[in-house]
């Protein structure tokens, strides 16, 4: 009898377990924080300022002049090029700006660089230092 209970009271705390386990959020790293990690890695200061380069495709010169004075009202240095190869977004803009390289800041830029470009049909493609 009390091998069965132990046997039993071993199954519930298992499958309890195994349940919990599934409903934790699993942790994944986004783009930022690769970034972030690998640039650290490198010998970059978390409190230091490097110049930071960001670049959205977008789909013509309106898009880009809207984005441009957004961007700088921020403080980016803003340049724009044509894009030879694609179609549907021919312009690179190219927004430059030194700051700290702190996780939480870089994931909401990049958030915000992110809806800049879908308002004006367009894509945000990375920043890098």
């Amino acid at each position: 009898m009390i091998i069965a209970c132990a046997a039993i009271a071993l199954i519930v705390l298992a499958r309890l377990y195994f349940t919990l386990r599934k409903l934790r959020p699993s942790h994944t790293a986004s783009w930022d924080e690769m970034m972030i990690e690998r640039l650290r890695a490198q010998g970059y200061a978390p409190f230091k300022e490097y110049p930071v380069d960001f670049f959205l495709a977008l789909p013509d010169e309106v898009a880009c002049s809207a984005v441009r004075a957004r961007l700088e009202l921020d403080g980016f240095s803003v340049d724009v090029k044509p894009i030879g190869d694609e179609v549907t977004l021919p312009l690179s803009l190219h927004a430059s700006k030194t700051m700290r390289l702190i996780l939480l800041d870089m994931t909401e830029l990049s958030q915000r660089l992110s809806a800049i470009a879908s308002e004006f049909h367009g894509r945000y493609d990375g920043w890098a230092a």
